[in-house]
């Protein structure tokens, strides 16, 4: 090993220690104790090793609704809030004047705290002794029956969780995206107007492909963050997520740590295990896609 790579190792081995003492060691551990059968947490023991935990969680109902709430969370708010985003990224930088306000504005929710924008959600789609809400009020107005959208059907629940999430992470995706759009070469747009190409044609053939780098970057990275929800349905529907249906995975993990049905270890170990499994599925899917449709 000559003298520079020698210094270049040693300038990664804090960022080394760093990822192995905080990220590889517990993933092993978790791995560890998912096969752990009643592992307890106080002697450090376990009764055997095998698929136990595994199966458990696997046939668990509550784990089984916290993975199809997920799964529909990722499903709808992904692609929307992604799309979503690029159109009011294109939109703003069509628009020269007052563009600065126009992003702080849409920047706001980003950086209001989770748990007081789910609050206030909450006040708008709740019914109470006293009000039905202003959505319901809306509703009421233009004819409609009114909806409990906190305590109510599924599909009402399913539905302001999904709205609540998009409008959650969508500044962050506004805010990237134009980042990306203004790195785009004005000159390919002047070629493209003299040629008489359409606006459409220029956002699908010159706009999109420049950017597929960064939409890529957004799409996988909501994805992530999507498996992850937790403290979002917390916001809306409280800590007793499986009383109302509305548990996703990493809520189920937490519940099998410290919740009402808290203490046991070796089942949240092994639902971390599959939601891992499930993530970096999508991601080596979303790999392979990108080869052909993201250009760098």
């Amino acid at each position: 090993m000559d003298k520079k790579s020698y210094k270049a190792w040693l300038y990664l081995l804090p960022a080394i220690l760093f990822l192995g003492v905080f990220l590889v060691y517990p993933l092993i551990d978790v791995f560890i104790y998912s096969f752990e059968e009643g592992y307890n947490s106080a002697s450090q023991t376990c009764f055997g090793v095998g698929l136990y935990n595994y199966s458990y969680v696997l046939h668990d109902p509550y784990f089984l609704q916290a993975l199809q709430n997920t799964f529909i969370l990722v499903i709808i708010t992904v692609p929307l809030s992604t799309g979503i985003a690029l159109l009011i990224s294109v939109g703003l930088s069509s628009i020269k004047p007052l563009r600065n306000l126009y992003q702080t504005v849409y920047f706001l929710p980003y950086v209001t705290n989770t748990l007081a924008v789910g609050l206030v959600f909450m006040i708008l789609f709740k019914k109470t002794a006293y009000s039905d809400g202003l959505v319901n009020l809306l509703i009421n107005f233009f004819g409609g029956s009114s909806v409990d959208f906190i305590d109510g059907p599924y599909w009402a629940k399913m539905f302001v969780l999904c709205f609540y999430t998009i409008w959650v992470v969508m500044p962050f995706k506004i805010l990237i995206l134009t980042s990306a759009l203004a790195s785009v070469k004005q000159d390919y747009y002047n070629a493209a107007r003299v040629d008489g190409t359409s606006k459409f044609r220029i956002f699908t053939r010159i706009t999109l492909p420049l950017i597929s780098p960064t939409v890529f970057y957004l799409v996988i990275t909501g994805f992530i963050g999507a498996f992850k929800a937790y403290s979002d349905v917390v916001a809306l529907f409280g800590t007793d997520l499986n009383a109302a249906g509305m548990n996703t995975i990493v809520g189920y993990i937490y519940d099998m740590l410290y919740g009402n049905s808290g203490g046991y270890p070796s089942y949240a170990s092994a639902a971390a295990i599959i939601l891992f499994t499930i993530v970096l599925t999508i991601t080596c899917i979303n790999l392979t896609v990108s080869k052909k449709h993201v250009h760098y």
